[in-house]
């Protein structure tokens, strides 16, 4: 199959580098123009992703920083956890902020990108709706506004579909007239990991494509567009049919791999994984050898992860059942995300905001 004959839908940095050395194995994991590194805080996985313009070239991601969070605290329900998640992701939008030079008092545009009648999109619109709104008590109550806040305006441009009109104009009008000193657009975005999905956000300073996700890629929103820093926060909430048939057949791999490796002991033998005890979590570890997938799965063992994807494309895309999916558990995963969202985006936007009473927010 030819390189590029497909192209797999996922709007994270992070994957678009393990995607471009997946292409060719003989590659390093260095990456012309483009240095990770990767660092735990807490319970929290925290990747930087710096790209330059030779970087952008390789990986398909406009040039600048991307910091992905990494943390399972929503499907897991864990409140104490969710607001351990927030404190890094406010840490990690500051560091954007500062690197990008905005000034304390710099005024913020709040931007909610998405469909709100659509739950995996509506993302953007209910974290606006949680951020706290200080412009116009500058403008009609300065005498109430305490030191340690700044002007932050809100507001949700809604999609294409719905106004007819391109979601960068819509925004820019509001610019010409509010003049903010930087922009916030939030939006739900795409994956190529199941794993990923309500348990990763990404912020970056480089901009962002509404309705790249699922290939409905807009008019950018960037500095060079808008004419100020633009950091985008974005979090996958759909993956494509294509990921999650090469995420089970490698999950198949990797419990098999496991149940040879643990054949000996009584407890484990290849019984379903339901009635089993135990950790059931599957590793890289796990994954069987060439020969020995090859031997029992023939093919498809042999194939790599592209060769694997690009099967997939090519089977379910002429079906027209390549679909896009999210978790039947989406509504609740949405709203707890959004609060999460927003009291980082109102941490890192205020000076006497912090996170620490996160809890008596929750829903």
């Amino acid at each position: 199959m030819e390189e590029n004959q497909f192209e797999v839908r996922t709007d994270l940095a992070v994957e678009a580098k393990d995607m471009y050395v997946e292409k060719d194995e003989s590659k390093e994991e260095q990456i012309e123009g483009v240095v990770v590194s990767e660092k735990e805080i807490g319970r929290v996985k925290v990747t930087n992703v710096e790209v330059d313009e030779v970087g952008a070239k390789h990986i398909g991601k406009n040039a600048g920083s991307y910091h992905t969070v990494y943390s399972d605290a929503i499907k897991k329900q864990d409140t104490s956890f969710q607001e351990e998640t927030a404190k890094v992701v406010t840490s990690q939008l500051l560091d954007l902020m500062s690197k990008n030079n905005v000034a304390q008092d710099a005024s913020g545009l709040i931007v909610g990108l998405g469909n709100r009648n659509v739950t995996p999109d509506a993302l953007g619109p209910l974290v606006v709706d949680k951020v706290l709104v200080t412009n116009h008590l500058f403008i009609h109550e300065p005498q109430y506004v305490q030191e340690g806040y700044r002007k932050v305006a809100t507001f949700t441009p809604g999609v294409m579909g719905v106004t007819g009109i391109e979601t960068s104009d819509i925004i820019q009008g509001v610019m010409d007239k509010y003049q903010p000193g930087f922009v916030i657009a939030i939006d739900a975005l795409a994956s190529r990991s199941i794993e990923r999905v309500n348990a990763t956000i990404q912020l970056s300073d480089s901009g962002i494509h509404p309705g790249s996700g699922v290939g409905n890629k807009r008019k950018e929103l960037s500095k060079e567009t808008l004419g100020v820093p633009v950091f985008a926060i974005g979090v996958p909430t759909v993956v494509d049919a294509v990921t999650i048939t090469s995420d089970a057949i490698d999950y198949v791999f990797k419990h098999i791999g496991k149940e040879w490796r643990e054949k000996d002991k009584p407890s484990k033998a290849l019984a379903p994984a339901g009635l089993q005890l135990g950790d059931q979590s599957l590793s890289e570890e796990d994954l069987p050898s060439l020969e020995k997938r090859q031997k029992i799965f023939g093919m498809i063992g042999a194939l790599d992860e592209q060769e694997k994807r690009a099967l997939m494309q090519e089977v379910l895309t002429p079906l027209g059942h390549n679909l896009m999916v999210t978790p039947k558990e989406v509504d609740g995963y949405i709203s707890d995300m959004a609060h999460l969202l927003a009291q980082s985006i109102n941490a890192a936007m205020h000076e006497n905001i912090n996170i620490d009473n996160f809890a008596q927010y929750t829903r």
